[in-house]
């Protein structure tokens, strides 16, 4: 039986560098992916990095509860104000959403 690993791995094992992670306190990776013919910041936030903190996804307008990963998205073109929190679903789901979201008789208008 070999002993374990305590050592942490270098910086460039897992392929992608420190710039591109950016991580930061958030727990998750930032991308730029194109949509609408816009470039978007895109960072996955792990679940740890969301507790306390609830959302509202402006894909279902249903709460994002805290604790939950998912995914915030802004323009390239804009600043970190207008962020939006995703779910991962509805993110990978926008060009098939409508620009209107119906609502249902009993959901809050809020």
């Amino acid at each position: 039986m070999s002993p374990r690993r305590n050592r942490a791995k270098g910086a460039g094992s897992s392929g992608r560098s420190a710039e591109d992670d950016r991580s930061g306190r958030y727990g998750g990776w930032q991308s730029a992916q194109n949509w609408r013919g816009e470039e978007w910041n895109v960072r996955h936030v792990a679940g740890a990095s969301a507790q306390g903190k609830a959302y509202r996804c402006p894909g279902c307008d249903q709460l994002i509860p805290d604790g939950v990963p998912h995914v915030v998205a802004w323009p390239d073109h804009s600043g970190v104000d207008e962020r939006r929190h995703w779910h991962k679903s509805c993110w990978n789901a926008r060009d098939r959403r409508t620009t209107r979201v119906q609502r249902s008789r009993n959901a809050p208008r809020f």
